[in-house]
């Protein structure tokens, strides 16, 4: 690796690991008999992806140390001063790139989460406060889907469960994008609102709340599901009433029997689209009951993602007499309620990835 580095310089051994790692993946890939795997193509496609950066800073990071050894070098002959006087300046330089690049490394080198890159299935339900809890919830979902928009991501509905005010009790919906799981996984939890609602004569303020999960879709490499596991519904969808209701039965209950869990669709028209829809939340809450059981967690899943929907439990909270929200976990206020409800998320959705980031260089000592 670099020179005037030791031999047992962690970061130096890491970096030469990463190069290692990459140059037989790189090897694997060009492998005919690997290609026929289409799976093992996959798995191979994206970890190159992933170290592809990392070379690239290793590589960058050699050739600083060694310009920084020429540098000294210059620095310590004494029979030219004024291209030593030169080298010291140059190697001021030096020394101010390899730090920034050091950083950077400490960062890239940070464990990763596997399911940064996966597209979302995002669930809000409403919590409590009756009527108006619907009413939020339905607020967080319009939220989510202007994020998504300024984001460049597609949205679609899977499956949802309105009441008669222009609330949702459930909504069941897909996030398709690059790194869209990174960007909303920290959603997850309990919101709370604070505002008079429209079914409140008095004007008084009153405080509702609605649960969001985040759960990264899974794709058929991540979760192995037998048919015979399979226990499969088609029933007329709820629709919205008068001559729009199917006169065919379209919309899909998947039931996994070993786990009990459960996924609906029924927003689409064709029966085979429901299914697949279906499916890709089920895959998505049985990997997120994996992930779960890997991390030793003794709470159900959902409990551990959104709480219990009470008032008290909350990450965030939008105070609208105030003009104000509030994220609890990084004690970070906006006043700016119609633009974040209009998908203006990116300072929070940044500051819990900051925070996300220093646990984890806590974590590793770096």
């Amino acid at each position: 690796m670099a020179p005037g580095d030791t031999n047992n310089n962690p970061l130096i051994e890491k970096l030469a690991s990463v190069e290692q790692r990459s140059a037989e993946v790189e090897r694997l890939l060009a492998d005919p008999e690997v290609s026929k795997d289409y799976t093992r193509v996959q798995v191979l496609a994206k970890e190159h992806a992933s170290l592809k950066r990392l070379v690239s800073l290793s590589r960058d990071y050699s050739a600083v140390s060694r310009d920084m050894d020429e540098a000294i070098a210059i620095t310590r002959d004494d029979s030219d001063r004024e291209m030593a006087a030169l080298a010291r300046q140059e190697l001021e330089e030096l020394e101010g790139r390899k730090r920034e690049i050091e950083e950077e490394l400490r960062v890239e080198l940070l464990p990763r989460d596997p399911n940064d890159e996966k597209n979302v299935i995002m669930e809000i339900r409403a919590g409590t406060g009756g009527d108006e809890a619907g009413l939020f919830a339905n607020d967080l979902f319009r939220m989510y889907t202007r994020y998504a928009q300024r984001s460049g991501w597609k949205t679609e509905v899977i499956d949802s469960n309105e009441t008669g005010i222009g609330g949702i009790k459930e909504m069941v919906f897909q996030v398709k994008g690059d790194g869209s799981y990174s960007r909303l996984k920290h959603e997850s939890g309990g919101h709370r609102v604070q505002r008079i609602p429209v079914t409140e004569s008095g004007g008084r303020i009153h405080t509702s709340s609605a649960t969001v999960a985040v759960l990264p879709e899974a794709e058929e490499v991540d979760v192995e599901i037998h048919p015979d596991d399979l226990h499969i519904d088609i029933f007329h969808s709820s629709g919205h009433g008068g001559q729009n209701v199917q006169k065919v039965a379209t919309a899909v209950r998947i039931t996994h029997r070993p786990t009990g869990i459960v996924a609906v669709c029924q927003d689409e028209r064709s029966q085979l689209k429901n299914k697949e829809k279906a499916m890709s939340v089920l895959r998505s809450r049985i990997l997120a009951r994996e992930i779960e059981r890997q991390q030793q967690e003794i709470t159900e899943e959902r409990r551990t993602q959104v709480g219990s929907g009470d008032r008290s439990d909350r990450v965030r909270t939008y105070n609208f007499p105030q003009d104000r929200v509030t994220d609890h976990r990084v004690n970070l206020t906006k006043h700016n309620m119609n633009g974040i409800l209009d998908g203006d998320l990116n300072d929070f959705v940044e500051a819990l990835l900051s925070r996300e980031q220093a646990l984890k260089l806590e974590q590793a000592g770096l």
